[in-house]
């Protein structure tokens, strides 16, 4: 007798995906330049930035449910975002105040339960094989971290854009960007939102996150003599969890959009991937 094949095994945990998708108060400029109300909603090779994110994270089995999270996310549904909620894997979500504090009265609930993968609407470029390869890292290298935090290294990035602007945090032996992509494992995380709360205004100056966590750190990031992934471990000890990097391998992961020239790189490389595929 032959045996029958075994099924597949889905990728597990089960991962509760929030994509932020909220603004600060007033009129976004770079909305405003694009004939949106939000910024989430300014439309890329012909489709909304929010729109691409979701579809993103869909695509990838090990997500569970999405949440989309913003001041007034009913607001969002609009242009081709009108039908996210056809999907019954998508819900809305208010945030309340700042983002960290959004995240933090979120995440483990009911509605968001443990573990939960962070993003944001101004993403555009995140594709289904940058999700998983950073939660593949997740279930692996960093299978203890109760927080993983995705970046890309310089070098890696300005092979491919090098006239792209980033935010680069500078450590002995690479200079790394955020890649807008968070694993929240549990409880333990919530220290670490505490702190990103109080400098969320800040986030975009890495000397500035980094004097957060004490001199000693501080100094030794001014003067190149610890690596990132130590300095990340150290400040994840003072605030009581595991905290590790994970280092993307496509350049495009660490370009969203804050800026006009993003918004145009970005439109130029979703335009080349249409005439590759």
């Amino acid at each position: 007798m032959i045996d029958a094949p075994a099924a597949p095994v889905p990728d597990k945990p089960i991962w509760t995906a929030l994509v932020l998708a909220g603004q600060r108060p007033g009129i976004d400029a770079l909305a405003q330049m694009n004939g949106q109300t939000h910024k989430a909603l300014i439309e890329i090779a012909g489709k909304s930035m929010l729109s691409r994110v979701v579809a993103t994270l869909d695509a990838c089995p090990q997500i569970g449910r999405i949440l989309v999270v913003a001041q007034e996310p009913e607001q969002l549904l609009s242009g081709d975002a009108a039908g996210l909620l056809d999907n019954p894997k998508i819900k809305l979500a208010s945030s309340e105040g700042g983002i960290a504090t959004s995240i933090a009265a979120i995440s483990g609930s009911d509605m968001a339960p443990w573990p939960v993968l962070v993003t944001t609407a101004d993403h555009p470029l995140l594709t289904p094989g940058m999700v998983q390869e950073f939660l593949r890292a997740c279930d692996a290298e960093a299978a203890d971290a109760d927080l993983a935090i995705a970046f890309g290294e310089r070098r890696i990035v300005e092979a491919v854009y090098p006239a792209t602007k980033r935010t680069w945090l500078k450590f002995l032996g690479g200079h790394y960007s955020g890649a807008n992509l968070f694993a929240l494992r549990n409880v333990k995380v919530i220290p670490a939102l505490e702190l990103w709360s109080g400098v969320e205004q800040d986030r975009k100056k890495g000397l500035a996150v980094i004097s957060q966590f004490g001199p000693w750190l501080l100094l030794r990031a001014l003067t190149r003599t610890i690596t990132f992934p130590n300095a990340l471990a150290k400040a994840g000890r003072g605030l009581g969890l595991n905290a590790q990097p994970v280092v993307m391998s496509q350049a495009e992961a660490v370009i969203d959009v804050d800026k006009a020239a993003d918004l145009a790189l970005a439109e130029e490389i979703l335009r080349a991937r249409t005439v590759e595929s």
